[in-house]
């Protein structure tokens, strides 16, 4: 397989899994993909099919990094594509965490399905964002079934974990 193939097949070998966390947060089957940490290996076989040919000149931009290293192995096909990968997995990765974050915190797909496209194309920015809003939701309290108002988990008025198991309340 050609440099070429190999760094377009990374993002489309992740792009179905987006599209099932950005597209289908309520199947059922999404929320155990999301907990999987399979989706990645095809985007890894695919970096390692690109790094293991330039791996000294990549062991060097990493071993000792700088900015003249990271130019000299991004000039080099497989070098590119193996940064490439690299970073498709790694948005991949934080794209499944913020998901599973956002269905445990009760945030809205309609909110989560553009923070995920953000992600997808400029990850810290998406990430930033999403910290905000988790740290946000994570203070506001709750209503329980029974109308008492209850803080979110991990949030600073949150009784700690063995308290609110006794208290009856499950995270």
């Amino acid at each position: 397989m050609t440099t070429n193939t190999l760094f377009d097949l990374a993002f489309a070998l992740a792009a179905p899994f987006w599209a099932l966390l950005i597209l289908a947060p309520g199947w059922r089957w999404t929320d155990g993909i999301a907990a999987s940490p399979l989706p990645m290996v095809p985007v890894l076989a695919v970096y390692l099919a690109l790094a293991v040919p330039v791996f000294p000149q990549l062991w060097a931009a990493v071993s000792q990094p700088g900015l003249a290293g990271f130019q000299e192995l991004l000039r080099l096909g497989g070098g590119a594509g193996a940064i490439w990968a690299q970073v498709i997995a790694w948005d991949l990765f934080l794209g499944q965490w913020m998901y599973r974050e956002a269905r445990e915190l009760g945030i809205h797909p309609l909110v989560m399905g553009p923070l995920l496209v953000l992600t997808v194309l400029l990850s810290p920015i998406g990430v930033l964002l999403f910290l905000g809003i988790r740290a946000g939701v994570r203070r506001r309290p709750r209503l329980t079934t029974g109308g008492r108002c209850v803080p979110q988990p991990g949030s600073p008025d949150a009784p700690p974990a063995s308290a609110a198991t006794a208290a009856g309340h499950h995270r």
